[in-house]
């Protein structure tokens, strides 16, 4: 079983890429909350569990992390860019 760990960071419109941010700007939106990224994991097709008190290794707060369970079939940079644009369509 594969588990892909999504931090908010990865999908933060307000960081660059050295410091997390992992999809491209256009895709990216401005802080995002684990509970959005869990319900685009949903969207998706996955199961998500979230972890509200852990803290991503260059961040200085806890702002959680998403843990994508049973997600075989997918490389991590195409769940990063799928639940990126699920996380547009929730904030539109």
């Amino acid at each position: 079983m594969v588990e892909n760990v999504l931090w908010p960071a990865q999908f933060d419109a307000d960081l660059t890429r050295s410091e997390g941010r992992r999809v491209p700007q256009d895709l990216a939106v401005a802080s995002p909350t684990v509970d959005e990224i869990a319900k685009a994991v949903q969207q998706v097709g996955y199961d998500a569990v979230i972890e509200r008190d852990v803290q991503y290794p260059r961040e200085y707060e806890a702002r959680g992390r998403v843990l994508v369970k049973h997600a075989d079939d997918a490389s991590k940079g195409d769940l990063l860019g799928a639940v990126a644009a699920y996380l547009g369509a929730i904030r539109a």
